[in-house]
């Protein structure tokens, strides 16, 4: 009987251990969403761009800049050391097209350069002491081509082959991406119509084709069927970004192309097949909306440029606002792809620095400038750029690329740029992640395999949801968690923009998570302030308001499923000190006269579409 006993006990242990060998012990690692948020600078400027060499940025080359990002320390044009606390996670060195990598030469008497017909005229302006007009051939390259024409196509292929090995040189695979890129930079009547050019490939199929400049066309049209040449030649693959559409005077997000002519399905097709993401705020401004835009919006008066163009040659009307800000732009998109059936700037966001010293710092409290003029120094609170642009305090230090992607490498990021799985920060590394599907419930956040159904029963930023059930709006999930190294979380809203069933766009700005002990005024319906403890004398705060992680499921509660809409997350920090507040009080000077005291950082998803 015992040995029955204990041969029943056995077979049983047996039994259970074979029945839990048959059941997966952990959660399935092979699931294909992305995992980690990859940070980048998509937008820098090294001695390879003629107006970033003529400010003054004589000897920092794109290697630079890669050894830079990935965590090596620099001596920065004022002498100063400088390094990053954290390294980037990918690179994309983003020169000007225009004369790339020429003026360097010149000066350093290059045979690729010297001798050629742009060079003898170069030598002819510094012979009759006229150096200036060296550097205006550059900024008349962006509107007159005609009458400046590019380098010799020999030179050109072979300064962008050095440019593509320099990036292969530096790229990492799962440790650091360093991307090949350039500007194409049109600016037409001193409007803005930049963009940075992107490729997911190797110096061996980068270097076959080189740049499409604005010295070959000022037209945006021209320079995506540049880049379905590059394609089709190749079999690699290209995007374009625009980028600091609040100085473009209303031509960033058009309603005629450059020729005059109305929007039309090819325009809107081109557009939408080549520009997938837009870049929200960088140096010259912050560009998600506007005060005059969005009026019940408090917090869109947020580091606006709007009083000019980048040529400082016209001017801002009010009427440009919408061609310009991405809110805007946003809610355009939906009555063109009412109008026209394509939405030509269905677009992620992201930001990026701009930066023209070869150096990314876009954080407050490690500000080393955009231009070797606004490197830190006494007096740099007090100068006006190169004597012609705009006074250094205004200069922003945004932004951040935060990419969800597999992995760390050129395919997985320029993917996830692609399918728009992107956000945006002025600084600060927010994680967000921001979900849409119809059958989401309140108590999901909570659940440790959250992301399983998030991606299972829903789309993520940069999606697109259709028709669900009858009757029945979309849910949203929204986590956010602060900067480890940074300020507390204010809030998250969801900023919601559709069309009525007149055709005409609308927004409205929604609290959907902030820090307890606070109420939405019954009155104003609008969340009460978090707070300040921003100590201004010592430029420093206190993380003790705000929020470590806010999270939630959100209803739309005003649902139209018979009309386009658009939804996308911005996440606040509580206030924090402004870098012109931290430099007063390293160096003892008082705060310039209209810059803000402290700043509030933030994060801005790429939006969720609606499409009845």
């Amino acid at each position: 009987m015992l040995i029955q006993l204990i041969s029943l006990i056995l077979g049983l242990l047996l039994g259970f251990g074979a029945m839990a060998q048959s059941q997966p012990y952990s959660v399935p690692v092979d699931s294909d969403y992305p995992k980690n948020v990859y940070w980048g600078d998509t937008h820098l400027h090294t001695r390879n761009s003629a107006d970033a060499y003529s400010l003054g940025n004589l000897n920092l080359s794109p290697a630079d800049a890669f050894r830079f990002a990935r965590g090596q320390e620099l001596i920065a044009h004022n002498g100063m050391r400088v390094q990053l606390r954290r390294p980037l996670d990918f690179l994309v060195v983003s020169d000007h097209a225009e004369y790339l990598g020429g003026f360097y030469r010149f000066n350093v008497d290059d045979a690729l350069i010297r001798g050629t017909d742009v060079a003898n005229k170069w030598q002819g302006f510094v012979d009759a002491g006229e150096i200036s007009k060296v550097y205006a051939t550059f900024v008349a390259s962006m509107d007159d081509p005609e009458n400046n024409p590019p380098l010799p196509e020999s030179t050109r292929r072979a300064i962008w082959e050095d440019v593509a090995l320099t990036a292969d040189e530096h790229n990492k695979p799962g440790r650091f991406t360093a991307f090949t890129g350039y500007e194409w930079t049109a600016m037409i009547e001193g409007n803005n119509l930049h963009r940075v050019v992107i490729y997911r490939d190797g110096a061996e199929k980068a270097k076959q084709l080189p740049p499409f400049s604005a010295q070959d066309s000022l037209d945006p049209r021209e320079l995506w069927k540049s880049l379905a040449r590059y394609e089709e030649a190749t079999g690699g693959e290209v995007m374009a970004i625009a980028h600091n559409g609040n100085i473009s005077n209303g031509m960033m997000f058009p309603s005629v192309s450059v020729d005059g002519k109305k929007i039309d399905r090819a325009y809107a097709e081109l557009r939408a097949r080549w520009e997938p993401i837009y870049e929200v705020s960088q140096v010259k401004g912050d560009g998600e909306s506007h005060p005059t835009l969005s009026p019940d919006d408090e917090f869109a008066d947020f580091e606006n440029w709007d009083w000019d163009n980048i040529g400082r040659t016209e001017a801002k009307e009010d009427w440009m606002l919408k061609h310009e800000y991405a809110r805007g732009a946003l809610k355009l998109g939906l009555e063109y792809e009412q109008s026209l059936g394509v939405n030509p700037f269905k677009v992620g966001l992201i930001a990026s620095t701009d930066g023209h010293n070869s150096i990314s710092t876009p954080e407050e409290d490690n500000f080393f400038g955009k231009f070797p003029e606004s490197e830190p120094g006494p007096e740099r609170l007090e100068n006006i750029l190169a004597g012609r642009l705009w006074q250094n305090w205004r200069i922003v230090a945004s932004g951040y690329a935060a990419v969800w992607a597999q992995d760390n490498t050129r395919e997985a990021i320029f993917d996830a740029m692609k399918r728009r799985e992107v956000y945006a920060t002025t600084g600060s590394r927010i994680s967000v992640r921001f979900f849409g599907g119809w059958s989401y419930e309140a108590d999901d956040i909570y659940h440790a395999n959250y992301l399983d159904k998030a991606y299972g029963q829903g789309v993520p930023m940069g999606g697109d949801l259709t028709a669900g059930p009858a009757d029945k709006a979309p849910n949203f999930i929204v986590l956010a968690a602060k900067d480890p190294d940074g300020a507390n979380l204010d809030r998250v809203q969801i900023i919601k923009g559709w069309l009525d069933e007149n055709g005409r766009s609308h927004e409205k700005v929604y609290d959907v998570a902030w820090s307890k002990h606070r109420k939405i005024d019954a009155e104003t319906g609008r969340l009460e302030l978090v707070g300040n403890t921003v100590d201004t004398e010592a430029a420093t705060f206190d993380n003790t308001i705000g929020a470590t992680q806010l999270a939630t499921v959100w209803q739309d509660p005003d649902f139209n499923s018979n009309t386009r809409a658009f939804y996308y997350v911005r996440v606040l920090e509580i206030p924090r000190p402004r870098w012109t507040t931290i430099d007063a009080a390293y160096f003892d000077l008082e705060i310039p006269e209209g810059a803000p005291e402290s700043i509030q950082d933030r994060a801005y998803t790429s939006p969720i579409w609606y499409t009845p």
